[in-house]
């Protein structure tokens, strides 16, 4: 390896290793990296799955590539050799941008796990030039940035694949570009992603994300959920899902014709997995094409029918997509008579106005049709499609029982254990032999370690260097210090009010207010939080400006700031993640019961060591029954006290607040004069309104037992030796949510892959 790396870098650059910058080295290495998955077959089968996504969080992709190859430990013991790390070297990498949150982290794992289980199966979606958007903290407020990932030498991999996607004014010519996807000791798929020549970066100005929503030949792949605040980011929206689609089918019916399948049998060849409601007019879409090449309605129908499944990723109505029909009319008439065509057959069937796909308001039902025009429905946590059948989904349950499912999330283990933390991993394969790269249940063998001291103490030590680690890195890129020897309190997630960073904020006023009064903890704590919230998604945007006002109230007081910290990582991305994760002591997974579809976050943090405070929502419910009451921190309603609330309007905010002195102190603070000196007395005086008036995510609800839980979770990171245990029985515990085991049920109850 180290002749080939010397060779490549001598014909490029005229250089020896040890002259060449890291920018350098690491275009060799994405060439030989490349050059090795060209090596590797192509995974093959009689019957191939199509994952349709609007997001692909695909991370930095040169380690993980290397693990997946096997060529990790080889090429980084090379870099050694002349001072260099593997892990500097990748920061050279651009991150892509092709996703927001779990649901498109979910999607890259997913495609890693498909690839490593030897499934044949494709990613599909857009190719964002700028994805998301670039946070930076400007006067304590988010501000968006246009965040360019792709350059001249990246992953992307143009092919000869291109396919007209009509529009109701005119058409479009797509461009299809890869992204190889290698499984672990396996073969190669591929992420397909589509995107436009006529797109023109330059639309966009440099100081924000404002552009032309308009010229949908300028500005189709620019954004990841451009604004929708308005009716022309809404039909953007509609323009991008179905140039995704449209893209998606038509390649799908090209690689059917091209192995000679029977397109009547298409369900026994192709598999389409729609994930969430931003993938669903291809089932309008399908159904059309195959119109074109001779089948009748209910032929087309019929089939699209066998081929598509839905996995349903929210117990949020809002999140469930409702579109306007007048919209579509605007953009994809074609797609309309199909549409009424499909509702008019729901409607033949069932008397019940809350299962039609067009309802009174003229609102197609993206979910609706999602349900009746697939064969499999699935949810992704046990509690979560428990509440789909018995609540939010629950007279689409009545028709179909046989649709239900549940697969339960998964993370791809491999990238967080072995790429981010390569001393817990290489502890984990000094106790108990290197077969849980492969097979992750076989973390459970750490179990005969849990009383062993040693092993304890090497855990904990472990943990102190990833805690150097981050430490060194925040300093480094935001200029931020942070206590290494403190307790890291770790919520890094999407801005959203259901995972409630406010109640957290909350607490940090708590804990702000008690040190004042002389009540310093025993081991100083950091609070950190990282996310980002949607441009026109007001209240998430003040709750960011509430912990950055906080974060500098609390560092600029010298009675407090040695014993607690708030710190606000910015542009919180997968490769902050990777640093944030092996570091942190407790993982916070706080959204209001009910609400969370899963999490996977709560997994990562786990499976690295970190003790869960949580609620019972999501995949907490699993987590904790896998390692027992004695092993994580519970707090707050169940699911079904909140569901019940929220059904008999049994909530008030103002209530709590009027008879609660701690509460009412609490939020209080967030207009009191200290805050004030610091914020936008309209952003921190809006959301103190929305706390008292509204809080339609229940944070006063459980503020109290989450103040009185977190207290006990510090107080119990003093027993070092039963919280060491407990870091290891997480982590043991942990292999239940790899992707691969996702996968496989997957493949086993829904695709059928050969």
């Amino acid at each position: 390896m180290e002749e080939r790396i010397e060779a490549l870098l001598k014909q490029r650059f005229g250089r020896r290793i040890s002259q060449c910058t890291k920018n350098e080295i690491f275009d060799v290495l994405m060439e030989i990296t490349k050059e090795e998955m060209e090596k590797r077959p192509r995974i093959q089968g009689k019957k191939k799955l199509y994952y349709i996504s609007a997001e692909f969080l695909i991370g930095k992709l040169l380690s993980n590539n290397l693990i997946n190859l096997g060529l990790y430990e080889e090429v980084n013991e090379v870099l050694k050799k002349y001072s260099l790390d593997l892990a500097e070297v990748e920061e050279m990498e651009m991150e892509p941008s092709l996703g927001n949150g779990g649901l498109g982290r979910l999607a890259a794992c997913f495609l890693d796990s498909v690839a490593t289980l030897g499934l044949c199966g494709d990613g599909v979606g857009l190719n964002y030039h700028y994805g998301l958007f670039r946070q930076q903290f400007v006067n304590n407020k988010q501000r968006e940035l246009k965040n360019p990932w792709i350059s001249r030498d990246s992953w992307l991999v143009r092919q000869n694949v291109s396919f007209q996607v009509p529009f109701k004014q005119f058409t479009l010519q797509s461009v299809m570009y890869d992204i190889d996807v290698p499984g672990y000791q396996n073969g190669c798929n591929r992420l397909h992603l589509f995107d436009l020549d006529s797109v023109d970066d330059s639309i966009v100005g440099n100081d924000g994300i404002n552009f032309d929503k308009k010229d949908i030949r300028r500005n189709l792949t620019l954004f990841l959920y451009p604004d929708d605040s308005d009716s022309q980011g809404q039909l953007l929206r509609i323009y991008q899902q179905y140039f995704m689609v449209s893209n998606a089918a038509q390649l799908i019916l090209k690689e059917c014709a091209d192995r000679g399948v029977d397109l009547h049998k298409l369900d026994e060849h192709v598999v389409i997995q729609i994930n969430d409601t931003h993938p669903s007019m291809v089932i309008p879409e399908l159904i059309r094409l195959l119109q074109e090449r001779g089948f009748t309605l209910d032929e087309a129908i019929r089939v699209v029918s066998r081929t598509c499944a839905y996995t349903n990723h929210t117990i949020l109505a809002e999140a469930l997509e409702k579109w306007p029909i007048e919209f579509l009319e605007q953009s994809v008439p074609q797609l309309l008579p199909i549409i009424r065509e499909l509702d008019a057959r729901v409607r033949e069937k069932f008397q019940d106005e809350s299962v039609y796909i067009i309802d009174a308001k003229k609102r197609i039902h993206m979910a609706h049709m999602d349900i009746h025009y697939g064969f499999s429905v699935n949810g992704v946590a046990a509690l979560h499609t428990e509440i789909l059948k018995n609540s939010e989904l629950k007279n689409f349950y009545k028709i179909y029982p046989e649709k239900f499912n549940n697969k339960t999330n998964g993370i791809t283990f491999r990238r967080w254990l072995l790429h981010c933390n390569p001393e817990l991993a290489g502890l984990v394969r000094s106790l108990i032999g290197g077969g849980f790269e492969k097979d992750a249940m076989e973390l459970e063998k750490l179990l005969t370690y849990r009383d062993d001291q040693e092993t304890l103490e090497k855990l904990e030590k472990v943990k102190r260097k990833n805690k150097k680690k981050l430490r060194r890195y925040l300093y480094e890129t935001q200029n931020l210090d942070v206590d290494e020897n403190s307790i890291f309190d770790v919520q890094i997630k999407r801005l959203h009010e259901y995972k409630r960073q406010q109640m957290n904020a909350l607490y940090a006023i708590y804990k702000y207010k008690e040190i004042k009064k002389g009540r310093k903890p025993k081991t100083p704590v950091t609070l950190i939080f990282g996310a980002k919230a949607a441009p026109a998604y007001t209240i998430a945007k003040d709750i960011i400006h509430l912990i950055l006002c906080l974060q500098q109230l609390i560092a600029q007081d010298p009675e407090v700031s040695p014993w607690f910290r708030v710190i606000m990582v910015e542009n919180y991305n997968v490769t902050k993640a990777s640093k944030l994760i092996p570091a942190a002591d407790i993982s916070e997974q706080i959204s209001l019961a009910s609400k969370e579809a899963s999490g996977t976050g709560n997994m990562k943090f786990m499976l690295n060591g970190a003790v869960t405070l949580g609620t019972e929502d999501g995949a907490n419910v699993e987590i904790h029954e896998l390692v027992g009451d004695e092993n994580i921190y519970i707090f707050g309603r169940k699911p079904e006290e909140v569901i019940r609330l929220y059904d008999t309007e049994g909530y008030c905010a103002k209530k709590y607040y009027d008879s609660d002195p701690v509460i009412r102190e609490l939020v209080d603070f967030i207009v009191s004069e200290e805050v004030m000196e610091l914020g936008d007395p309209v952003s921190l005086e809006r959301l103190h309104h929305e706390l008292v008036s509204k809080d339609w995510f229940m944070t006063l609800l459980d503020l109290e037992d989450y103040i009185k839980t977190k207290e006990t979770i510090y107080s119990d990171y003093e027993k070092r030796t039963e919280w060491n245990r407990k870091a290891l029985v997480n982590i043991a515990k942990a292999g239940y949510f790899s992707s691969d085991r996702t996968i496989a049920q997957y493949n086993e109850d829904i695709w059928h892959l050969s």
